[in-house]
């Protein structure tokens, strides 16, 4: 039921109302036009794909789509969108002891120092500091146990039945997983919150604590840096995930999601894709 209303509010048929609990506001999402399917003659090291167009929702080329993996750090996208959801971006957050020794990928968040929800979410989405995730979830739920009780929650309303989530990094855990799928529909969804999509535009930020320090975030996404068509990303590395990315681009002034999982040369993938829509499009 939820998968087939997640479908409807894509595409635009239903009115989308109250989906944060906050609102009764009543919002239509416009259908866009047909989106045209690209074929790709340059094998992907990816095993599981999906490009979507990130306007109407309909996939353009799909490989193993709905098959479920490892996400990695596309868990960060959930743990993104709770936060938004439910903060302010100016509410501060001490970062526990717990917090600032996360395992993996950190921003190195000093201990005991504080930091707005904004700048918070800025090493969320930009470095993938997974010191800053667990430091957001514990602000929002007081434990990180507490918090995946909520993330689940939020998928099962949002219709993503092929996710499960087992912290808000991305650790390889036996229920941690999603599809591309599910992640491009995501995807899709958290772009509607401003201050989600703009972090995931930005190659770099300057965050300070209110104590003073300084830290200096740099996107993950590589392509980021280089291809002005890309808009914004995500990546996500574990040994049982390998290369995971979402990216979103634009070809002939329509913007798209790919989604793309267990790669071994995620960037290489993503630019056979971005030469084959450009190449469908002309």
């Amino acid at each position: 039921m939820y998968a087939s209303l997640l479908s409807a509010l894509l595409l635009g048929v239903m009115p989308l109302v109250g989906m944060t609990g906050k609102s009764s506001a009543v919002e239509y999402i416009a259908i866009a036009p047909p989106a045209r399917s690209i074929e790709l003659h340059t094998p992907l090291s990816a095993s599981g794909v999906i490009v979507m167009d990130a306007e109407s929702g309909q996939p353009v080329y799909a490989v193993q789509a709905a098959m479920q993996r490892p996400m990695a750090s596309l868990t960060k996208l959930m743990t993104a969108l709770l936060v938004v959801e439910n903060h302010q971006m100016d509410e501060v957050v001490v970062i526990s002891k717990n917090a600032a020794s996360a395992v993996g990928n950190r921003a190195y968040l000093p201990q005991g120092e504080r930091f707005t929800v904004g700048d918070l979410l800025s090493a969320l989405l930009i470095a993938s500091g997974n010191d800053a995730a667990t430091a957001l979830a514990e602000f929002h739920s007081g434990s990180v146990q507490e918090f995946v009780t909520a993330m689940n929650e939020r998928a099962r309303l949002l219709g993503l039945k092929d996710t499960s989530y087992a912290d808000p990094i991305g650790l390889d855990h036996a229920n941690q997983y999603s599809t591309p799928r599910d992640i491009a529909l995501l995807t899709k969804f958290v772009l509607g919150k401003p201050e989600i999509a703009q972090r995931m535009q930005m190659r770099w930020e300057r965050i300070w604590s209110v104590e003073g320090s300084e830290v200096n975030l740099s996107h993950t996404h590589a392509l980021l840096h280089k291809s002005h068509a890309l808009i914004a990303g995500k990546t996500g590395t574990t040994d049982g995930a390998r290369q995971c990315l979402m990216s979103t681009f634009e070809v002939d002034g329509r913007q798209y999601i790919a989604v793309l999982f267990y790669s071994d040369a995620r960037y290489e993938d993503m630019k056979a894709i971005m030469s084959a829509m450009s190449s469908t499009l002309l």
